[in-house]
């Protein structure tokens, strides 16, 4: 339906991204397994003026290298379904730790937005966080919110909504490599372009492939290289 959106969330474990699923859809969820996996899957809904945004809660990871099942999962919904909305969910109190989530998600998708929880926490430390700065270095929004609470999550909403009108538009920043790596991905992508073409990021794949993921690859295969006659 034209005003159905799907929005992922994504997030190391004990961030509170599903404290704020629930917070969200309310009874308005029902869960069960990724098909053919064992790893558990929720979706719910939230309605928002004249939209339903399905929210999808991915499996907490604290990478998506495909290491695991869960992150396999993870990984492979973002880049292969293409969720409306990437929502990535930090914990306000160890942002280092769960930034490096946040950044392999920017080079994966454009539409994401990176929402800080556990705000009150934060503040309660003395932890003061400027989303500001974050958004304007991300190229992405940052909005600062309290799951438990509900605090932000009005700007949440609005910001989602606003990003799948257009009326926001997400430039991640791109991170760079040491210069022997940039070689090598100058070298390899436009290659990798021809295969996965605009369906998937070829700076990105082109990174996977250097760090020799061949759960990525085998997926590539499957899902986007034509089978022969």
């Amino acid at each position: 339906m034209g005003n159905e959106y799907r929005i992922a969330l994504a997030g190391n474990p004990n961030t509170g991204k599903s404290t704020l699923f629930n917070a969200l859809t309310g009874l308005r969820q029902h869960t069960g397994n990724w098909a053919g996996k064992t790893v558990s899957l929720a979706q719910g809904s939230v309605q928002f003026k004249d939209k339903i945004f399905q929210l999808i809660d991915l499996p907490g990871t604290y990478s998506l290298f495909s290491n695991s099942t869960d992150e396999e999962v993870a990984r492979n919904y973002i880049v292969f379904e293409k969720p409306d909305v990437t929502i990535v969910v930090l914990d306000a109190t160890s942002l280092e730790r769960n930034f490096n989530l946040a950044l392999q998600v920017l080079e994966m998708t454009t539409n994401v937005i990176i929402c800080i929880n556990l705000i009150d926490v934060a503040e309660e430390q003395g932890i003061n966080i400027n989303e500001r700065l974050l958004t304007n270095r991300l190229g992405v929004p940052v909005i600062k919110i309290s799951a438990r609470n509900k605090k932000g999550f009005p700007m949440l909403l609005d910001t989602i909504d606003r990003i799948v009108t257009g009326a926001i538009e997400c430039h991640p920043v791109q991170m760079f490599y040491p210069d022997d790596i940039e070689a090598k991905i100058m070298k390899i992508e436009p290659k990798v372009r021809e295969v996965v073409g605009d369906h998937l990021s070829s700076r990105w794949v082109t990174l996977r492939l250097l760090d020799g993921d061949e759960a990525l690859l085998n997926e590539i295969s499957k899902r986007l290289v034509p089978e022969e006659v």
